[in-house]
């Protein structure tokens, strides 16, 4: 028997036959979701729907995208159980990404839900959505609710408590951490409720209570046993050689013992092992403020909150450092990008005309530059820069096409035709190749008088003309 027994009984509608045989396969390959999932859609043709349901589950189980299994699963249940078929409808609109819907369903699953375990559950998962949706109260709310009933997880306390440390509530935390202690008191309740030990200046109570040999480092060094924390430090360095919180710690007690200089050799270390983190440009500016380079503690307090997110924050300690150090070009590029990100483009353009000046091949600025003059209409200007392009690759189609569209701009006929057939011989097979040979062509025939203002030649003049 096989496969093709069973799918002949199917065919010729002998399905209980089917079934007993999709049976004897799924013994055999229980991970088989496409055995499986005949097995379900028989059980359903035969009204046997607790075995559908087992299959269905079993699915599930593997696969908890598989929306066809929700909607199976409540149709077994829509008359025969309400929690169950909520449940089900809640975990599909999860899956769609439905979450106000499966937080609804979730709600209607918990008034039919009768024992402990389920009640449990539920709150927890209606915790967990309220959570995705942004809805940090109602989590914490569902999670308190939870902590009522004695069959619950040390999950649970693990995620209330993160959830009041995304609220600042340190001191909750802790408290429901300590609980969590007296009910499990497992290795991952004690690492949790150490690190928080610590953050809230408690370093004895977490050096105490963890077996984590580098936070219990940390530990020492926050409280004040350097040459305890230096020994162990010693002992452990070719076991964590590779983890980049030795390398940190190092770096730490260098700090604490004003060894400046051995505190940023660590710094680096630990950098190769975990690039751009926020905690090297930390580290870096407070040893540079201790050693009374302004500069770089700008510099590095900006990269700290540029990699967090703070643009603002960061543009202002850019801005402090480039008063200290005013040929930074790097530091020049850095302002100008960021400015443009937060909306100062007339500030940013000041930093882009510093790095054409500092550097005049510098590309990017150029057309930069270029593109701010274009935007204000002073399209002599962004000739200019255009032809300053130009000269530094004099084979590039973009930039040529754009100086014969400006030179056409200011009727600059003689330029104009020229660079539109610089462009033509470049840019053979282009796009635009018919569109700007007929240009040509009507350009060579028309007659350009005067040159064109561009809108600030046009403003500049009026405003002359007021003053007279």
């Amino acid at each position: 028997m096989s496969i093709q027994t069973a799918e002949q009984y199917e065919a010729n509608e002998q399905y209980e036959l089917a079934f007993e045989e999709y049976k004897k396969e799924h013994e055999k390959r229980p991970n088989d979701l496409s055995i499986t999932e005949r097995l379900g859609h028989l059980a359903m043709m035969l009204n046997k729907k607790d075995e559908a349901a087992d299959y269905y589950t079993q699915i599930l189980e593997k696969d908890m995208t598989n929306t066809l299994c929700y909607e199976q699963l409540m149709d077994i249940y829509v008359d025969t159980d309400k929690y169950k078929y909520y449940i089900y409808r809640g975990n599909l609109h999860s899956v769609e990404h439905k979450l106000e819907q499966a937080i609804n369903d979730y709600k209607k699953a918990l008034n039919h839900a009768e024992s402990e375990r389920d009640i449990v559950m539920t709150r927890f998962t209606l915790a967990n959505l309220y959570d995705q949706t942004g809805n940090t109260t109602k989590a914490i709310d569902e999670f308190l609710k939870t902590l009522e009933y004695e069959d619950n997880h040390e999950e649970v306390f693990l995620k209330l408590a993160d959830l009041y440390i995304k609220e600042d509530m340190l001191s909750s935390a802790i408290d429901v951490l300590e609980r969590a202690q007296k009910r499990f008191d497992t290795d991952n309740i004690r690492e949790n409720l150490a690190k928080l030990y610590l953050r809230n200046n408690q370093p004895d109570m977490a050096k105490d209570l963890t077996k984590d040999d580098l936070l219990k480092i940390k530990c020492m060094l926050e409280s004040g046993e350097k040459d305890d924390a230096y020994k162990k430090l010693c002992e452990i360095e070719f076991i964590y050689k590779n983890n980049p919180e030795y390398y940190a710690l190092r770096a730490q007690y260098y700090y604490i013992q004003e060894e400046y200089d051995k505190a940023l050799e660590y710094v680096e270390k630990y950098n190769e092992l975990n690039r751009n983190s926020a905690l090297v440009y930390q580290m870096r500016a407070l040893i540079y403020e201790n050693k009374n380079d302004d500069y770089n503690a700008h510099l590095n307090w900006g990269k700290f909150n540029l990699v967090r997110g703070n643009k603002d924050i960061a543009v202002n300690e850019f801005l402090n450092a480039f008063q200290l150090k005013e040929d930074d070009v790097d530091l020049m590029n850095t302002l100008a990008v960021l400015l443009e990100e937060t909306g100062d483009k007339n500030h940013a353009v000041e930093f882009w005309e510093r790095i054409a000046k500092a550097e005049p091949t510098n590309k990017k600025a150029l057309e930069k530059l270029a593109d701010f003059r274009e935007n204000l209409g002073d399209y002599r200007a962004e000739a200019d820069y255009l032809e300053k392009l130009y000269e530094l690759d004099k084979r590039n189609a973009l930039v040529i096409r754009r100086l014969a569209q400006v030179y056409e701009k200011i009727k600059n006929k003689p330029d104009a035709v020229e660079f539109y057939k610089k462009y033509l011989e470049l840019a053979k097979g282009a796009q635009d190749y018919e569109k700007i040979r007929q240009k040509l062509q009507k350009l060579e025939h028309t007659e350009l008088v005067q040159e064109d203002e561009g809108l600030l030649d046009k403003i500049m003049r009026f405003f002359n003309k007021e003053n007279l």
